[in-house]
């Protein structure tokens, strides 16, 4: 658990940070957010993470709450504060505090709300979970339509993830409804065919643009693998030589199961374990 979050400017002891009851983030979902991996003590992927937040706040008519150097300083010095080796750093940007009103527009007193915590994980229980892999969920899509947008809004993948663990999977995989594979709960989705091609689904409107996933890509391209960017569908997904999810959290995650259907021999593919075991020769590693 983190010890220390900031907080608009403090830092404050875990029990003692708040927001106020009628910021718009708590209130409409007013906000959006990014999760950085840290690796021994370094952020990962720090710029990508932060142009991505840039766009969000764009696409959702809202200011940077800082310039990018202020905010590079502040995620440091919360790694920091919390002694964070290997884990994650969160940061989150509502559009600020005013009374109950679904207009913004025209309100001058508004101004962003600024989140960053921190906190280790177990690099040992996440690395056992990727020696034998998860299994997945598929569920019905029902977010809403722009989830390129990194947003707050997250309730579908809540109750997605809730209900693969009641069935004793790890993650969800969302599906539209055309039957193809949109991404995960809170991942990216991918599969590498008969043919030995990685597919994974165009970055539009119906996926993120993942951190994890646009390195991935950094890395195939390096190592001369095809990618094919393009819906596939669960069928097919469960007919794959291997599957695999990437995230922040997970790097590369490799997938064994799909629903009741074993993917391969059900053990993590060779081609799945060289791009998790190589991710890090590829990912930006901030000093």
């Amino acid at each position: 658990m983190s010890r220390v979050i900031y907080v608009d400017g403090q830092y404050a002891p875990w029990g003692e940070a708040s927001v106020h009851a009628e910021d718009r983030g708590f209130q409409f979902g007013d906000a959006v957010y990014e999760v950085c991996e840290v690796a021994k003590g370094h952020l990962v992927d720090e710029t990508r993470h932060i142009a991505r937040l840039a766009r969000s706040l764009k696409e959702l008519d809202m200011a940077m709450p800082m310039s990018a150097a202020a905010l590079a300083r502040v995620m440091r010095e919360t790694v920091r504060r919390n002694r964070v080796r290997d884990g994650i750093l969160y940061l989150q940007v509502s559009r600020g505090v005013a009374p109950r009103d679904f207009l913004y527009s025209g309100n001058d007193s508004l101004s962003p709300t600024l989140v960053c915590l921190a906190r280790s994980v177990s690099m040992a229980k996440v690395e056992a979970q990727a020696v034998v892999g998860i299994a997945v969920k598929t569920m019905p899509d029902i977010r809403w339509g722009r989830c390129d947008i990194k947003t707050v809004m997250l309730l579908p993948s809540v109750l997605a993830k809730e209900a693969a663990k009641a069935e004793g999977g790890k993650e969800a995989w969302l599906v539209d409804r055309d039957g193809k594979v949109t991404e995960g709960a809170s991942s990216n989705a991918w599969i590498i065919d008969a043919d030995g091609r990685l597919v994974t689904r165009q970055a539009d409107r119906g996926i993120l643009r993942g951190v994890t996933r646009t390195t991935v890509i950094d890395l195939l391209g390096r190592e001369g693998m095809e990618l094919v960017e393009r819906p596939f569908s669960v069928a097919e997904a469960k007919q794959a030589r291997e599957a695999f999810i990437t995230s922040a959290t997970n790097t590369v995650m490799p997938v064994v199961r799909i629903d009741e259907t074993t993917i391969g021999d059900g053990k993590p593919g060779p081609f799945t374990r060289k791009l998790r075991a190589e991710f890090h020769s590829v990912a930006e590693i901030a000093p």
